[in-house]
C-alpha cells in the first residue's frame, strides 16, 4: 500500500519545520546582525544606552538568532597563517634555570670548586668547573635534582631536563618529552593571547584556531588589511626586568657569559649590558593601564600578582642605589635607578610615548606576552568592497540558477516537477538551517557549492521519477510504480551519494579556508538533497495521490532530452570513442610537459594584488611604477568581466617569492602599494594575497594526497559495494577526467589554484556520482538477465540510464553556467572546471568506466547481495 504513517508524516515536518525555523534570520540578516551585537555589549556589562535598546529591539528574544558567518571573501578582512617559533622557548627556559642551577652549586663549592657559565648558541646551559673538572659527574647529579616531571600526558613519568658532564663541563638540555609538551604549551599560550588581542580590539566573529603542530590560522573580518591585523598581534610584548651590569655605546661590546647587549628604545646609539635572566617577567603582571607620570607625560602603570611582587620587592630593597632596566622586546624602554625600596608590587613605565602609544602598550601587556615571535607564512586581505560585490554577484548567480533549474524540472516532470521544486526550495532552507545551527562561515566557493547543489539536488528526483516511468509501463498502476520507484532508486541514490560525499569529507580534512568552506557546503548540501528527496519530495507525492488518484502518472507529454525508448549500441564504434580519449590525453601530457600549469600563489609562492581605479588599466604604466624595486618576475594582467561598471578597471599584479625571504613581507606589499599609487593615484587596492614559499610546497604536497586519498576512498567503497572490475572502471574514468580537467587548464593557461583542487575532487564525485548510477543499474539488470551477453546488458543498462544521466548533467549544467556568467571573475577558473568536469564526467561514465568493465569481464554468480533483495513483495494497488 503506497502510504506513510502518521507518525512518520509529522517527523518529516517536523525536521523541515525546524530547519526553515532555523534559516529565518538570515532572511533578516541587518536586523539579527545588530541584534546580536547589542545582546553582546549588554553581556558584556555596557550600559544599555538608547541605540543598544533599539537594536535589542528589532528581533524578538523567543526567535533563533543564529546566523551563517560570512567569510572574508564576502565581508572583507584579512586572513593570516602564523607559526610559532616554539624552538626559541627553549633557550629561554634553559637560561631561567642559570639562577636555581648557579644557587646549588654555589652552595657545594667546597667540593666541586668555583663554576663559570658558558656561551654556547644552542638551546643549552654550559657551566664548567674551573678548578676541579673531574667532579662534573658528582656535579651533574647534584643539578639532576632539579628535574621535575614533565606535565603532559605523552610525557608521564619523564624529567624536564637532561643532564650529562662532558670534559669537565656540566650540559643541562630540556628533554625531548619537555621539549614536546613545550611546544603544545607555547602553541596554546599562542594561540590564547592572540585571541585576547584581537578581543580587545572589539572585532566580529573572528576565526582563531590551531592549524596543525605550530601554526594558528586568523581571520579578522572588517579589518581593514593583514598589515594592521599584524600589528595587533605581531608584537611580541615580551616584557622583562633585568639588572644593569653597564652602559656602553659599542653595539659590538662583548656582553660575558650570561649577559646579553639590548639597545636603548629613546636614546640613540646607546645600549645596556643587562644580565639575561630577568627579576621579573610580563607574565607575572595581572594589570597594565594608560597613565600619566607626575609631569603629565603618558605612562602605563602596571601591577604585579603576589609572586612577582614579592620578587620586585625584595630586589628593590637589595639594590637600592642602583640602576634597574625595563625591556620591551629586547629593547631597553627606561633603566632608572633604584631611589628605595618598592613594595606592594606596583609601578610606571615612562618613556617617550604619545596617549595612543601608552594605550597600545597597555592592551599588549594586559592580553600577556607572546611567549614566542611568529613567523607569517601565509596572508590575505580582501576590501569590503570586493566583499560587497561577491555577495551581489553570488545572490543573483543562485537565483539565477535556481530559476532556471525550478523552470527546467517542471517542463520535464510536470506535476512531479513542482514537487521536486518544493523539496528544492526545502533544501536550500534546510542548508542554511544547518550552517545557521553550527555556526559555518560561508565563503565564495561555498556559495558556489550551494549552487552545484541546486544543481545536483535534483538528480535523486530524477532518479526516482525515471524509475517510476519504467515501473508504469508494468507495475499494476500508478500506487505501485510510485512505490517501486522510490525502492528500486534507493541503491542507486545512496551510493551515488555517499561516494560525493567521501570527497566532501576528504576536501574537509585536506583543505583549508575557503576550499573548507565549500566541502561544508557541498557535504550538508548532500545530506539534505538526500533526506529531501526521498522523505520530503515522496510524502508530497503521496498526500497528492491521496487525494487525487490518477490513473496514471508520468506519462503526459514533456520536455525530453533522449528519445522515451533508446537502444543505442554504445559499443559499436568504442574504439573511436576511446581513441578520442587516448588523443585527448596525450594532449593533456604534452601540454603540461611543454609548458605546466599556471600555478597561482597557493602553489607557486609569491604575492597577488587586485587593484580598481576609475582610470583605463595601463599595464606600462604600471609595470614602470614598479620597475626600480628589484622584486624579479612581475606579471600584470587587465581582469576583464561583463559584470564590472564603467569605472571599475581591475588588474591583477602577481609578484614572485622573494627568495630570501621564507615568510610574507609587509613591507614588499607596502612599497609596491605607495609606488602605484604615485603612477595611479586614485587607484584602490581591494585584496591582497601573499603565500611563503614553505606554504606553498606544503600545498602541492597537501593537494596530490588529496586527489590520490579521493580516488582510494572510490576504489574501495564501489570494490566492497560491487566487485572489483566496477571499482577498477570507476577509476579509471576517474583519472580519465582529473587528467583531461588539468591539461584544459595546461593548454589555455587559466591559473591554477587551491580552488581547482576543490573543484577536481568535486569532479571526482560527480563522474562517479554517474559512473555509479550506471554501474547500479548493470548490477541490476545482470541479475535479471543472467543468459544475455555482457555487452547487451552494459548497452542495455546505459539506454535505460541515458535520461537521468542527461537530465541530471543539463540541471547541473544550468546552475554553473548561471555562476559562470553572473557569479563574477573571482570564482571564474574554479566554475570553468566544474563546467568541464561535468560534460567529460558525463562522457566518461557512459563510453569510459563501461567499456573497461568490459574489458574485465564479471562473474555471474554474485557473492554480493541484491540491494533491493526484500522489496519484492506482493502489494495491493491503492
Amino acid at each position: 500500500m503506497l502510504q506513510i504513517d502518521l507518525w512518520k508524516r509529522l517527523c518529516i515536518w517536523g525536521v523541515v519545520a525546524l530547519g526553515l525555523w532555523l534559516a529565518l534570520p538570515n532572511a533578516f540578516y541587518p536586523r539579527v546582525e545588530a541584534h546580536n551585537d547589542a545582546v553582546a555589549a549588554v553581556e558584556a556589562g555596557n550600559a544599555e544606552t538608547p541605540e543598544i535598546k533599539q537594536a535589542l529591539s528589532q528581533w524578538p528574544d523567543w526567535m533563533p538568532s543564529g546566523l551563517v558567518n560570512l567569510g572574508l571573501d564576502l565581508r572583507g578582512g584579512a586572513h593570516l597563517l602564523a607559526e610559532v617559533k616554539v624552538a626559541d622557548v627553549y633557550q629561554a627556559r634553559v637560561e631561567g634555570m642559570w639562577p636555581e642551577v648557579r644557587d646549588l652549586l654555589r652552595e657545594e663549592r667546597d667540593r666541586i670548586g668555583p663554576i663559570r657559565l658558558q656561551s654556547t648558541e644552542n638551546a643549552e646551559l654550559r657551566v664548567r668547573l674551573v678548578e676541579r673538572p673531574e667532579m662534573a659527574s658528582e656535579a651533574a647529579s647534584l643539578v639532576r635534582g632539579l628535574a621535575r616531571p614533565v606535565t603532559s600526558l605523552t610525557g608521564a613519568g619523564a624529567s624536564d631536563i637532561d643532564v650529562s658532564a662532558e670534559a669537565g663541563e656540566i650540559i643541562v638540555r630540556l628533554s625531548e618529552a619537555e621539549q614536546l609538551a613545550t611546544d603544545d604549551r607555547t602553541v596554546r599560550q599562542a594561540l590564547e593571547i592572540i585571541r585576547r588581542r584581537i578581543d580587545e580590539v572589539g572585532t566580529r566573529e573572528p576565526t582563531i584556531q590551531r592549524q596543525g603542530a605550530d601554526r594558528i590560522l586568523i581571520q579578522v573580518p572588517g579589518v581593514g588589511s593583514a598589515a594592521e591585523l599584524k600589528q595587533i598581534i605581531g608584537t611580541t610584548a615580551q616584557l622583562t626586568f633585568q639588572p644593569v651590569v653597564s652602559r656602553t655605546s659599542n653595539a659590538e661590546e662583548r656582553p660575558g657569559a650570561g649577559n646579553e647587549v639590548l639597545p636603548s628604545l629613546d636614546d640613540e646609539g646607546v645600549y645596556y649590558i643587562l644580565e639575561r635572566a630577568p627579576v621579573v617577567t610580563g607574565e607575572e603582571l595581572v594589570d597594565a593601564q594608560p597613565d600619566f607620570d607626575q609631569n603629565g607625560r603618558p605612562a602605563v602603570s602596571f601591577r604585579f600578582n603576589p609572586t612577582g611582587a614579592r620578587k620586585f620587592g625584595d630586589y628593590t630593597a637589595e639594590n637600592i642605589g642602583n640602576p634597574f632596566a625595563i625591556v620591551l622586546d629586547s629593547e631597553v624602554i627606561s633603566a632608572p635607578v633604584i631611589q628605595s625600596h618598592i613594595a606592594g608590587g606596583s609601578g610606571i613605565i615612562t618613556g617617550n610615548f604619545n596617549v595612543e602609544e601608552s594605550t597600545k602598550l597597555a592592551v599588549l601587556l594586559r592580553a600577556g606576552a607572546l611567549p614566542a615571535g611568529l613567523e607569517f607564512l601565509e596572508e590575505r586581505t580582501v576590501g569590503p568592497e570586493l566583499g560587497a560585490d561577491s555577495i551581489e554577484a553570488g545572490k543573483i548567480a543562485c537565483i539565477v540558477a535556481f530559476v532556471l533549474v525550478l523552470v527546467f524540472m517542471f517542463a520535464s516532470y510536470g506535476t512531479f516537477g513542482i514537487f521536486a521544486n518544493i523539496a528544492l526550495i526545502v533544501n536550500v532552507g534546510l542548508i542554511f538551517g544547518l550552517l545557521s545551527m553550527i555556526g559555518a562561515t560561508l565563503t565564495l566557493p561555498g556559495i558556489a557549492g550551494i549552487v552545484l547543489t541546486i544543481g545536483m539536488a535534483v538528480d535523486a528526483n530524477v532518479l526516482v521519477f525515471e524509475r517510476i516511468k519504467e515501473e508504469m509501463k508494468s507495475a499494476k498502476g500508478p500506487a505501485r510504480a510510485i512505490e517501486l520507484g522510490y525502492e528500486k532508486a534507493m541503491s542507486a541514490i545512496v551510493d551515488a551519494n555517499l561516494t560525493t560525499f567521501l570527497t566532501a569529507v576528504i576536501l574537509y580534512a585536506m583543505g583549508s579556508g575557503p576550499v573548507r568552506g565549500f566541502a561544508i557546503t557541498l557535504g550538508l548540501g548532500i545530506i539534505t538533497s538526500v533526506f529531501t528527496a526521498l522523505f520530503v519530495t515522496r510524502l508530497i507525492a503521496v498526500i497528492w495521490f491521496e487525494r487525487r488518484r490518477p490513473k496514471t502518472v508520468l506519462t503526459g507529454r514533456a520536455l525530453r532530452l533522449v528519445p522515451q525508448e533508446t537502444s543505442w549500441d554504445f559499443f559499436s564504434r568504442w574504439k573511436m570513442s576511446l581513441g578520442i580519449s587516448a588523443v585527448m590525453i596525450v594532449i593533456a601530457i604534452g601540454s603540461f610537459g611543454l609548458q605546466g600549469l599556471n600555478f597561482g600563489i597557493d602553489f607557486k609562492g609569491g604575492t597577488t594584488i587586485r587593484t580598481q581605479s576609475a582610470e583605463p588599466v595601463d599595464i606600462a604604466t604600471y609595470r614602470g611604477a614598479m620597475d626600480g624595486l628589484e622584486l624579479g618576475d612581475i606579471s600584470i594582467t587587465e581582469v576583464f568581466d561583463p559584470t564590472f561598471g564603467e569605472d571599475q578597471n581591475v588588474s591583477m599584479i602577481r609578484i614572485q617569492a622573494q627568495d630570501d625571504q621564507e615568510s610574507v613581507s609587509a613591507e614588499m606589499i607596502l612599497t609596491v602599494e605607495s609606488a602605484l599609487q604615485k603612477a595611479v593615484p586614485d587607484v584602490k587596492f581591494t585584496s591582497v594575497e601573499s603565500v611563503g614559499p614553505k606554504v606553498s610546497g606544503e600545498l602541492i604536497q597537501t593537494a596530490v594526497i588529496a586527489v590520490i586519498l579521493a580516488i582510494g576512498a572510490v576504489l574501495i567503497y564501489i570494490w566492497m559495494r560491487f566487485e572489483w572490475q566496477f571499482a577498477v572502471g570507476a577509476v579509471v574514468a576517474l583519472v580519465h577526467d582529473v587528467m583531461l580537467t588539468i591539461g584544459v587548464f595546461s593548454e589555455i593557461q587559466i591559473q591554477f589554484d587551491l580552488a581547482i583542487i576543490a573543484a577536481l575532487l568535486t569532479i571526482v564525485g560527480y563522474s562517479l556520482n554517474d559512473t555509479v548510477v550506471v554501474f547500479d543499474r548493470v548490477r541490476e539488470n545482470l541479475r535479471k538477465y543472467k543468459q544475455k551477453p555482457l555487452s547487451e546488458v552494459l548497452n542495455l543498462s546505459i539506454n535505460e540510464t541515458l535520461s537521468r544521466t542527461m537530465m541530471t548533467s543539463v540541471t547541473t549544467l544550468l546552475a554553473l553556467l548561471a555562476l559562470y556568467f553572473l557569479g563574477g571573475d573571482v570564482i571564474r577558473g574554479f566554475v570553468f572546471a566544474m563546467i568541464w568536469g561535468v560534460i567529460v564526467g558525463t562522457y566518461s561514465s557512459i563510453f569510459v568506466a563501461s567499456t573497461i568493465l568490459l574489458w574485465l569481464g564479471v562473474k555471474r554468480d554474485w557473492s554480493k547481495p541484491d540491494a533491493n533483495t526484500g522489496n519484492q513483495f506482493a502489494n495491493v494497488d491503492a
